[in-house]
């Protein structure tokens, strides 16, 4: 009876039990610590460590396993817990002879019980051992080490495991400084909190508390795996190197789970700045550009210091619990939610544990800037600083932003050797410090929907950096930002029609009122795979600790660019949004009733999944079905914004019904797109291009009439493989095709995807129509595909006619297209083309690049002028004729 009364699992009194439920239940815990523990208490017996001393925690762990039903707390070192007793510190003293016995005893009684302990491994430090830390004086913090060995001790008696499992409570989201204050000295820094401070920051902030733990130590594992490393020495001295590594071990776990909610210690501005001009490479580019003279050196000095003023993110979490209010009435207010990829974002927090991330998201909205940090604040990971364009960091939002975690820097870096360096060693610090980062890889935000090409000069720094950094693993981690409807399609339908792009400013910023009177649909976040800084270096035939020559590093972040951009594409979610847009914009007839738009999204769904697209948990049921609700809701969101009409046949053109006729769903509506929106709309459309283009260039090449083509309308499969080639290469700049195969292997892979899928078949040597699937032959397949590339081609034979505007003389590829804008409207008045969205800038330019790539245009000095085979008006009208083979009058809508 009396052994059985050594160690128990301790029960709360009345007092402890409310202030359990009053407060820890708030504390938000990973549901895979709940699976961690559970698995390890079936493998062996489990011991809960914590990093520091302190009682708030043990209260806290102790609810958490009474309520979740793991294993319970019998024993735990250093906290006085006489206090949980119900009849005082003396009681089980005067009952039993030895008392309790030694903590180890303890220990000992509470495993074999099938309980569990706490076990803490340090104690925080004094003021006077804070002062010593200062002074370069420390102490030996070994309160732990007494309980490792005896759980070594008792491991080697036992055959069954015991599993340590790491555990961290987060009672503030403010981060540990570097340095010590008045508050510090008083309380305790913020990594090591005496009682005071814990209890401020628990009282404070208990509702946002977070707990989490890391990867369970088997012991058993893990002492045969270092038996062979500590054979040769004493017993004692073996014992001693064990304790001392299994300790490092525990806590390095725990660090990395701080980390990757708070992120590294914050260090004072000025500290920072003298920091980073005083790196190596940067006082290099100083010495080189000011010489020998102390005076200019001082200047030179100087103007680097100011630069980092401009530049440098300045966080503070008071302002970012601002933005996370400001955007939860705004997310809410606008949208209708965030989906967002919680598997993926699973596998950034484990990575974050591990090393910097490097996050790398798509960039169609300012919105962009502040929804990963919002989604990473309410996921309690850490915050990334933010790489933001120059141009805003106007009044009043540009110190908002920097307080937010923004640093700002110019669009080019060109004729200016101390900026350049400047960023370059603000980046480098960045990554030593281990801040994460996110920056946008194409530089500015898309104004068509599809993803830009990637830029590569931060990319370049920041490979750079990190090869600095042998020790410090970094991870790329791509991030596809979705919309339905984006907040900005009216600037940028403007833009696309040759408008001039307005200013960032105040004034901007009043007008934003106007959206928070719409609705925008749902928002979409998903994350492609983590690309570690050694798995790149891999792809390039290159390791971490080689230097690689500038044609190799230049490789190596040329590969990288593409493979991310690839991996945003790959996990972009298809939403109802971008379906419906898709369908109505391929819809060969002027109106779609709800049934025909229902079943075309079904189709186009049952494709996306044979791709392996993901799709929006709003757009199907759990089963995989289409939910016919999404579509009607998301064809809603296009009328309430007037971005698409919706008639009722029969009903008169009444003021009063045409009102109620935009709101209206029914099954008997017809929905259309008026001309003058269908750019608008052709935004949310190319979100979901991609998944398409291989299948589009494959039906457009073979609906082209050809000689010798079959009945069955197919071509022999060489000619076929020919054409999309030429298709390829013309929509080069256009689209982004996989860079880790040749050409040959893509079209492969199309052509064997769509035979599999029906839609194609092969006759002898011959491609010809398939027989189909969902409801449709493989010819009206073939059809519906290359309607999806017509808008692109018709764009081109825009651009085409429009070269002849260079035989007056050369001019800029901005300024040839806002000209070629007024022939495209021109032509599709005159009936020559049939989509309006096929007059969009940023399209037109890219069919300049392509035609400069193919020998038709010269580029010097920024203009753009007739090469000399084709500086007539004749050789310009066969320009357009080769464009024009692509997108005969025949062929369908």
């Amino acid at each position: 009876m009396i052994q059985r009364a050594i160690t128990q699992p301790y029960q709360p009194n009345p007092l402890l039990s409310y202030v359990y439920q009053r407060f820890f239940d708030h504390i938000q815990v990973d549901e895979a610590w709940v699976h961690t523990v559970r698995e390890a208490a079936a493998r062996g017996s489990v011991v809960y460590v914590l990093r520091n001393l302190s009682f708030l925690d043990f209260l806290a762990l102790d609810h958490l396993t009474k309520r979740y039903g793991l294993p319970q707390i019998r024993v735990a070192n250093d906290l006085g817990l006489w206090v949980l007793e119900p009849m005082g510190k003396g009681w089980l003293e005067a009952l039993l002879p030895s008392g309790r016995g030694t903590i180890e005893e303890q220990l000992a009684h509470a495993i074999d019980s099938g309980g569990s302990a706490a076990l803490f491994l340090k104690r925080p430090p004094t003021m006077l051992e804070l002062a010593g830390r200062r002074t370069g004086h420390r102490r030996a913090m070994s309160d732990g080490d007494a309980l490792i060995r005896a759980l070594v001790g008792l491991q080697r008696e036992r055959k069954q495991s015991i599993l340590l499992v790491p555990q961290v409570f987060v009672w503030t989201k403010y981060p540990d400084t570097r340095g010590m204050g008045l508050i510090d000295a008083a309380l305790g820094p913020r990594e090591w909190p005496g009682k005071l401070r814990t209890l401020i920051q628990f009282v404070g902030n208990y509702r946002n508390a977070v707990m989490r733990a890391g990867e369970p130590l088997d012991l058993r594992e893990y002492l045969e795996a270092t038996a062979a490393e500590t054979n040769g020495g004493s017993a004692a001295a073996s014992d001693d190197a064990i304790v001392r590594r299994l300790v490092y071990a525990l806590l390095r776990k725990v660090e990395r789970e701080r980390r990757a909610i708070l992120g590294p210690a914050k260090k004072p501005s000025d500290r920072v700045r003298e920091e980073v001009v005083r790196s190596p490479k940067l006082q290099a580019t100083i010495r080189d550009l000011a010489g020998e003279g102390a005076k200019e050196r001082f200047i030179v000095t100087a103007r680097a210091h100011s630069m980092l003023r401009q530049l440098q993110a300045q966080p503070e979490p008071e302002v970012i619990q601002g933005f996370d209010i400001v955007l939860d009435h705004v997310v809410n207010r606008i949208y209708d939610g965030i989906e967002v990829d919680e598997g993926g974002l699973g596998r950034v927090r484990e990575a974050a544990k591990h090393g910097t991330l490097v996050l790398l998201p798509s960039h169609k909205s300012h919105v962009d800037y502040l929804i990963l940090s919002y989604v990473f604040h309410h996921a309690n990971l850490q915050l990334p600083v933010i790489a933001a364009g120059e141009n805003l960091s106007f009044f009043p939002l540009g110190p908002i932003f920097r307080r937010g975690g923004a640093f700002f820097i110019r669009r080019s870096f060109k004729g200016d050797r101390l900026y350049a360096a400047v960023v370059d060693a603000y980046i480098r610090r960045l990554i030593r410090d281990g801040y994460a980062i996110e920056f946008f890889l194409e530089g500015g935000r898309s104004r068509t929907g599809k993803l830009l090409p990637p830029k590569l000069g931060l990319l370049n720094m920041i490979v750079e950096a990190a090869l600095s950094v042998p020790g410090k693993p970094v991870y790329f981690v791509p991030v596809s930002i979705g919309y339905e409807r984006l907040v900005e399609s009216g600037a940028y339908v403007r833009e696309l029609s040759g408008g001039e792009k307005q200013k960032e400013d105040a004034v901007g910023l009043l007008k934003t009122t106007r959206v928070l009177r719409g609705r925008y649909g749902k928002l979409n976040l998903q994350f492609g795979t983590p690309i570690s800084i050694d798995e790149a270096l891999a792809s390039v035939d290159l390791e971490r600790t080689s230097v690689p020559s500038p044609a190799k590093r230049r490789a190596l972040v040329t590969r990288l660019a593409h493979r991310v951009m690839a991996e945003i594409n790959a996990v972009t979610a298809v939403t109802p949004g971008a379906l419906v847009a898709l369908a109505l914009l391929t819809h060969p007839r002027r109106g779609m009733s709800q049934g025909e738009l229902i079943e075309a999204c079904r189709r186009y769904t049952a494709v996306l999944r044979s791709l392996d697209a993901r799709i929006s948990k709003a757009l199907v049921r759990a089963s995989g079905e289409l939910r016919d609700e999404a579509i009607r809701d998301a064809a809603k969101l296009f009328v309430e914004a007037e971005i698409v009409s919706a008639r009722v046949p029969g009903e008169s053109a009444s003021q009063a019904v045409r009102k109620r006729a935009r709101i209206y769903t029914g099954p008997d509506v017809i929905y259309s797109v008026p001309d003058d929106k269908r750019l608008s709309l052709d935004l949310s459309k190319n979100i979901i291009v991609h998944y398409f283009v291989p299948r589009a260039l494959i039906a457009t090449a073979l609906l082209v009439p050809a000689e010798g083509s079959t009945d069955k309308g197919g071509i022999d499969r060489a000619t076929l493989e020919d054409r999309v080639r030429s298709l390829s290469r013309l929509f080069k700049y256009e689209f982004m095709f996989r860079a880790d195969r040749s050409f040959e292997e893509n079209f492969e892979q199309g052509l064997a995807e769509m035979i599999a899928a029906g839609e194609l078949a092969m006759d002898g040597a011959n491609v010809v129509f398939g027989a189909g699937h969902d409801e449709q032959d493989g010819r009206e397949w073939i059809r519906t595909y290359a309607s999806i590339l017509r808008p692109f081609l018709e764009s081109y034979r825009i651009a085409a006619r429009g070269l002849g505007a260079l035989l007056r003389g050369p001019m800029t590829s901005k300024e040839l297209a806002k000209r070629t804008i007024v022939v495209g409207e021109r032509m599709f008045l005159s009936g020559e083309i049939r989509h309006p969205e096929a007059i969009s800038r940023p399209v037109l330019e890219n069919a300049h690049l392509a035609f400069a790539d193919q020998g038709y245009l010269l580029q010097s000095e920024g203009k753009l002028s007739l090469s000399e085979s084709f500086a007539t008006a004749e050789t310009v009208r066969a320009i357009e004729g080769r464009v024009a083979y692509w997108c005969p009058e025949e062929m369908p809508l």
